[in-house]
């Protein structure tokens, strides 16, 4: 007994199922996901940005804070900005530049203050002097910046070491605290007078 061979309809109908089937397994392949996000204690994201900068003017309308980060995210469930890599420059009421650079920066609902964590360096480059801790924090309204985890505090050839570091930007002050250690070389006559 012979079976009646397909037609044109059937066949299209197979090679349409066919190809298909293809895209959707290409398609799973190409997306890389491989279920449902993980839950996570903070949620996810309601939104994020990419090639984030962010310029903030003071009173006379000159910019004296800029955050530049290659993304940005935030979570409703805790109200917390999520920064990756990012970057600020600073001016202070007397018109030195600062920057602040870490893996990940951390802003809370209110907004401040910035938290920055992993191989932080905050310098002030017109002084030479670079400070590097695993976490600081940055207050943008009082222009404060403070570590509660050791600190290494260079301005070559000196160095210095210490348990907490506050910074007051506006007001020129600067403190170490908690088992200050330092090396200051003696000065040799080839350096040049102060």
């Amino acid at each position: 007994m012979r079976l009646p061979r397909p037609g044109f309809r059937t066949w299209l109908f197979l090679l349409l199922l066919a190809m298909g089937g293809g895209l959707t397994l290409l398609d799973q392949r190409q997306s890389g996901s491989s279920g449902p996000l993980p839950p996570s204690p903070s949620g996810e994201p309601d939104y994020y940005l990419e090639d984030v900068e962010a310029t903030r003017y003071d009173v006379q309308g000159r910019p004296h804070q800029r955050l530049q980060a290659p993304r940005l995210s935030h979570t409703p469930g805790d109200d917390v900005t999520r920064l990756e890599s990012p970057y600020l420059r600073l001016r202070d009421d007397s018109g030195r530049h600062w920057t602040a650079r870490a893996e990940q920066g951390r802003l809370e609902g209110g907004g401040s203050p910035l938290v920055l964590s992993g191989n932080v360096r905050l310098a002030a480059p017109e002084e030479r002097w670079q400070l590097t801790t695993r976490v600081l924090h940055y207050n943008a309204d009082t222009a404060h910046a403070w570590s509660e985890a050791p600190v290494t505090l260079r301005q070559p050839p000196q160095r210095m070491q210490a348990e907490r570091f506050d910074v007051w930007l506006d007001d020129s002050r600067a403190r170490l605290s908690d088992n200050v250690r330092g090396y200051h070389p003696p000065a040799t006559d080839e350096d040049p007078a102060p």
